[in-house]
């Protein structure tokens, strides 16, 4: 299948949502927002493979630019303004839902994988499942200081796709931590992949995405569009 990509802007939410659509070519009524980590947009390589493979599926995806990043084009997050991008994302959601998505997804890159499992750690019934790609489960070289406060609240089911040479946390500290979790969750391992998932250079990121769109089937049911 294929899907028609174009530019996504709604001002009429504060913060703003923007980013990009992509519409499938038959629609399954599912709908899942993507977003990036502290380094990136939402054109990163890996977004948008990963968006297209959802699309292809019959998901509407919406990659989004979260807050931090629509006030500049560079640089990481400031701290305490994680808050405004969950606001983002939750606004990002809304977007989603008013194009007709009923079943509702949410998943993010590193830094925007976790601003996503915080927010539906406080709102549970925001959407059905989410798609966490390499979520940062430590700084590197700083196991002591695990981002976990948050995982006994979170009751949406969720899939992390971790590289096994991820220096924001091992294959093993991740399977630990997911343990803290009580929704169902599962860990797709990718062997030799660091915190981009391979995606700069690896030669066969295609492997990646068709991998992540058959375990997400698998947890939470094809959307037959």
């Amino acid at each position: 299948m294929t899907s028609a990509i174009q530019p996504f802007n709604d001002e009429s939410l504060d913060p703003p949502v923007r980013g990009f659509l992509h519409r499938p070519e038959h629609n399954s009524n599912a709908g899942i927002v993507l977003t990036h980590g502290a380094g990136s947009n939402s054109n990163s390589p890996l977004l948008i493979a990963v968006a297209e493979t959802f699309a292809g599926a019959g998901f509407t995806v919406l990659r989004c630019d979260l807050p931090f990043r629509q006030a500049r084009s560079y640089g990481p997050p400031r701290p305490g303004g994680a808050a405004l991008d969950r606001d983002g994302l939750r606004n990002a959601v809304a977007a989603l839902k008013k194009l007709g998505s009923e079943r509702m997804f949410l998943g993010g890159h590193s830094y925007g994988g976790r601003q996503a499992t915080m927010l539906c750690a406080d709102e549970p019934d925001l959407v059905g499942g989410l798609l966490l790609l390499s979520y940062p489960l430590h700084p590197p070289r700083k196991p002591e200081q695990l981002r976990t406060q948050h995982f006994s609240k979170l009751v949406t089911p969720a899939l992390f796709v971790h590289g096994t040479r991820d220096p924001f946390g091992s294959i093993e500290e991740m399977q630990s931590a997911l343990k803290l979790i009580p929704a169902k969750t599962e860990l797709l391992k990718v062997d030799g992949a660091g915190h981009d998932l391979g995606f700069k250079g690896m030669s066969r990121p295609g492997e990646v995405v068709g991998r992540v769109i058959s375990a997400f089937g698998s947890l939470f049911g094809k959307t037959n569009p």
